[in-house]
């Protein structure tokens, strides 16, 4: 339930404010790993400062985003956007009538001939 009401929160924030958040929970990460931003910088190959202005909430390029995350081990959080479908109870129903329910009899050499 917790989780609805952190959407209905977000649902509420402007796109900006999702970054900021964002961008901070990527500093939560590096901490916890107890880096600086300069070790961070030498890791991702990036800049001190764009780190240290992605981390203030500005707003950070994509590929910025993904190259932290390499850095930080923690590219598995991408995992989230990979959905599966879901299939509808009509459509098992239609894949099941489509499966074989029986082998077929095996024909004679006169029955092929027919």
């Amino acid at each position: 339930m917790k989780l609805k009401s952190n959407n209905e929160n977000r649902n509420r924030l402007s796109d900006p404010s999702i970054v900021k958040e964002l961008c901070g929970y990527l500093k939560q990460m590096r901490l916890s790993k107890n880096w600086s931003q300069h070790k961070l910088a030498m890791q991702t190959g990036l800049n001190r400062i764009t780190i240290s202005r992605m981390e203030n909430g500005r707003a950070a390029t994509l590929l910025t985003f993904v190259q932290i995350l390499r850095a930080l081990d923690k590219l598995s959080l991408l995992d989230i956007f990979n959905e599966e479908p879901e299939i509808s109870p009509l459509q098992i129903l239609k894949l099941q009538e489509k499966q074989r329910k029986k082998a077929s009899p095996r024909k004679t050499k006169l029955q092929k001939r027919k």
